[in-house]
């Protein structure tokens, strides 16, 4: 996994997306969200992989763009919810102070 998100920091370099506008890279990922949306709405399973694929490529390049990496972003957040308590209600997890 290393390897590849380190493959995607080097095509927005070569591509000058890392010195690009953050709030550009921002609205690619609301897009490319959107078609995760649509992918599972319409249950078409490689629609789906592409878009959480595509969508994974805009936050690695949106942390590139503020000097982070997505590993970690990733850490950081894991950090956060690892002993978080709370309770999964319709398989979404709900943390206990939203309760």
């Amino acid at each position: 996994m290393n390897e590849l998100i380190k493959q995607v920091e080097q095509w927005s370099k070569e591509k000058g997306l890392h010195k690009g506008n953050p709030d550009r890279q921002a609205l690619k990922f609301y897009e490319e969200a959107g078609e995760v949306g649509a992918a599972l709405s319409r249950n078409k399973l490689d629609d789906l992989k592409d878009g959480i694929g595509d969508t994974v490529v805009t936050l690695i390049i949106l942390a590139q763009q503020h000097g982070m990496t997505l590993e970690e972003c990733l850490q950081y957040a894991y950090d956060e919810i690892k002993g978080r308590k709370g309770k999964t209600i319709n398989g979404t997890f709900i943390k206990e102070s939203d309760l």
